[in-house]
């Protein structure tokens, strides 16, 4: 979320970059301006009326010890009109600051200004390129036709269990399913992140901190009962520990890494480019997550778009990382990159990980703040990254690595698998 005091200030600037999102933000911030502008003159006016209150009360007092009843009586009818009228107006701030957050939810981040402009993927700006792409004999399968002779994940199965985009994964495919989420977590754990275990479900105040919620509303699993949300990923949860935390200069940097399964509704998504692991309902991801003072977000994101290069390269897989354009741009970021794998058998590139900097935009709805060096509460900067997501690696590593008489795993991973082949 925006910060008030930025768009009162740099109104036009904010306008002017939102632009890279191909969005025209001025009747949305001119709303705000207004209802910022209702919002306080209420706020004045309640000031004004409690302490013209809490003055009559203190001089009824004095009337009352000095006997002098009746004036004492006259000044009790206003301070009951005052009441009254405190109580309206603090009845219409409520209104008017609830409109007024709800404007400001509807607002997304301001692009970096290194963000290319552009309306689609197509748009993005291809940044790096490492791995040679491998020559497969004629003849060789995708990932779901491969899952399927070597019967390691049974799509039809899942859709019995619940449905399609919830595949059972079997065999060697689940050994090497636990192999990737392992080896994933240790390679984190060794660059200084730290392990945790969150809840796989959040509450609605968790949803709004990180700005999946009212944004993606439709993608998300609903428990209506419990009022509770399935997580899209473990950002949401891991993020929200620190809501309503005020941290020292000196807790910088917070590192933390997880595992979970997640949840995503992804409607309306048909056809070839989503067939088998492309995309999926359930699927596990392995996250990292930074908090960070604001003097060092870039430098941290640089480091964990590196981090995420090493994983890679260690795997074999050749891939590429583009910068997104504002028109591709998720919501929350300030700036994301993209890793791609590449699928020889699919001849396309498969999104496997996006690296992003929020700046403080979810520190401004988490209410995450640190002390800096002259006492005064700052907004931090909050990241995160895929590090990584499991359904197209293990996807490129099946379609990359296959062989006539099977698929190799890599060299990196048998040590988590304990097999080097799958036959």
């Amino acid at each position: 979320m925006l910060q008030l005091q930025a768009i009162r200030e740099d109104k036009e600037q904010i306008v002017e970059a939102l632009k890279k999102r191909n969005i025209d933000a001025l009747p949305l911030i001119e709303n705000v301006l207004q209802l910022d502008e209702k919002r306080r003159a209420l706020q004045t006016r309640l000031d004004n009326t409690l302490a013209e209150s809490n003055s009559i009360s203190k001089e009824i007092g004095i009337l009352y010890k000095s006997g002098k009843a009746a004036e004492a009586n006259v000044l009790k009818e206003r301070t009951g009109s005052l009441k009254e009228e405190s109580k309206e107006l603090n009845e219409a701030l409520t209104a008017t600051a609830t409109d007024l957050q709800n404007l400001l939810y509807q607002i997304p981040n301001v692009p970096h200004e290194s963000v290319p402009a552009g309306s689609t993927e197509e748009d993005n700006e291809e940044v790096y390129r490492e791995g040679d792409i491998p020559t497969l004999k004629e003849g060789a399968l995708p990932h779901w036709e491969l899952a399927k002779r070597y019967d390691i994940i049974d799509f039809e199965l899942g859709v019995k269990i619940a449905g399609a985009g919830f595949p059972v994964y079997k065999g060697k495919g689940a050994r090497l399913q636990r192999a990737l989420i392992s080896y994933f977590l240790d390679k984190n754990s060794a660059a200084g992140y730290n392990e945790i275990q969150v809840p796989h479900l959040v509450n609605e105040a968790s949803g709004y901190g990180t700005g999946q919620l009212p944004d993606k509303e439709g993608q998300m699993y609903h428990v209506g009962e419990d009022d509770l949300y399935l997580i899209p990923t473990a950002e949401v949860p891991v993020t929200n520990i620190f809501r309503d935390v005020i941290l020292n200069e000196s807790d910088f940097p917070i590192t933390h890494t997880a595992y979970t399964p997640c949840f995503r509704r992804e409607a309306g998504s048909y056809g070839a480019h989503v067939r088998g692991l492309n995309r999926l309902h359930q699927f596990d991801k392995v996250e990292i997550v930074r908090v960070e003072h604001p003097a060092k977000s870039y430098e941290a994101l640089d480091a964990m778009v590196e981090h995420v290069k090493n994983i890679l390269r260690e795997l074999k897989l050749p891939y590429r990382i583009l910068r997104l354009c504002g028109g591709d741009l998720g919501f929350t970021a300030a700036l994301t990159y993209d890793f791609e794998v590449f699928s020889t058998a699919q001849d396309r590139w498969l999104e496997i990980s996006s690296v992003s900097n929020f700046e403080t935009f979810q520190a401004n709805r988490l209410k995450l703040r640190y002390k800096d060096e002259n006492g005064k509460s700052q907004l931090a900067h909050t990241l995160n990254g895929s590090s990584l997501a499991l359904p197209r690696v293990l996807a490129g590593i099946l379609e990359n690595y296959q062989t006539e008489d099977g698929i190799q795993i890599p060299e990196v991973l048998i040590p988590y698998t304990g097999f080097d082949k799958i036959d």
